[in-house]
């Protein structure tokens, strides 16, 4: 096995792969895009939000894969009509 090089530390220019991220990182790179998620929708160019939607749901994909019985809090099920 190689040793990391600076690449594989910091990631490329659209951030680390989430399957090398622990837990409490990956809730950190969460709450950093969802906190920024209106002003790249109302203000980014187009690559800014293109990148933005991808790096979240890279995030979110691993998340729920490493969490598939997670808590559903019953108060936010939508009502079936």
């Amino acid at each position: 096995m190689r040793e990391p090089d600076a690449d594989d530390l910091l990631g490329t220019a659209t951030g680390i792969d989430p399957a090398g991220l622990a837990d409490e990182d990956i809730m950190r790179e969460l709450g950093s895009l969802h906190r920024t998620r209106l002003d790249t929708l109302r203000h980014g160019p187009d690559a800014a939000l293109s990148t933005h939607l991808r790096r979240t749901a890279e995030l979110e994909t691993e998340y729920l894969a490493r969490h598939p019985g997670r808590e559903v809090d019953p108060h936010r099920l939508t009502q079936a009509l």
